[in-house]
């Protein structure tokens, strides 16, 4: 079961999430889309959305450096395990505080909001409760995943940081995630699972970021030129040629 979960697994969330993401771009490039809902309820949604993505980033800025700096780096800069332990705590536990409280206010205005709720999709539904589990197990990990059930600290670098960074060389260090606490475990399967079905819901959008906004020319913007006071007017059928000193005239 070890080499299913944490050796195999994760080549098959990888092969899963770029074959959907080819696939959607092939075959579904209109639905590639957030479908957003900001013309039924703007209101709450303009403080949950940025609130919800700025924390999100915070969170993975948190997971990169946590996952793919090892431990000895850290010890040979001079930073302890007690110090760092308290900026990952602190630091992320703060911006997974945010990411809750945002999640939630999504959540709430989907539900409560008549039309928001009725664009909602069997598929958004499934999508909510996967990225809530993820979550809401990264703050169970965070907050008590740091001991075994005997009371023996646990240090995540030591066992999924290790396990992660072997992914990379394709040596699965299977016995080092299976070392790591149940919290930990149960949200990393989730993860994987939120993975696995972004291709396939609204998701899909995080791959798409308008990256190439930051690099376009300016758009210019001209203003109409004042049109003389019209007021003569004269009867007749049909419209004047463009340009002519007919066409300034006001038609009745």
């Amino acid at each position: 079961m070890s080499i299913l979960l944490w050796g195999i697994l994760p080549y098959v969330m990888v092969i899963v999430l770029i074959g959907g993401l080819i696939w959607r771009y092939k075959y579904d490039q209109f639905g590639w889309t957030t479908r957003s809902s900001q013309l039924y309820e703007s209101k709450l949604l303009k403080i949950a959305s940025p609130l919800f993505h700025f924390a999100l980033l915070a969170v993975l800025m948190g997971h990169l450096m946590g996952l793919v700096i090892p431990k000895s780096f850290t010890d040979w800069v001079g930073i302890s395990q007690h110090n760092y332990h308290m900026v990952a705590l602190v630091g992320g536990g703060l911006a997974g505080l945010a990411l809750c409280i945002a999640l939630v206010m999504l959540i709430w205005r989907r539900r409560t909001t008549g039309s928001v709720f009725s664009a909602t999709t069997v598929n958004d539904k499934v999508m909510y409760v996967v990225l809530a589990g993820v979550v809401g197990m990264g703050m169970v990990a965070t907050l008590t995943g740091g001991t075994y059930p005997t009371g023996e600290e646990h240090n995540y670098r030591e066992t999924v940081s290790i396990w992660f960074r072997s992914l990379f060389v394709f040596q699965p260090k299977v016995a080092a995630m299976g070392a790591a606490t149940w919290q930990f475990q149960v949200h990393v399967l989730i993860g994987m699972l939120l993975f696995i079905i972004t291709p396939f819901t609204r998701l899909v959008h995080a791959f798409t970021a308008p990256f190439h906004y930051l690099f376009r020319p300016y758009i210019v913007y001209r203003s109409r030129a004042a049109l003389p006071q019209r007021t003569q007017t004269r009867r007749g059928r049909g419209w004047d040629p463009i340009g002519t000193p007919d066409n300034q005239k006001v038609r009745r």
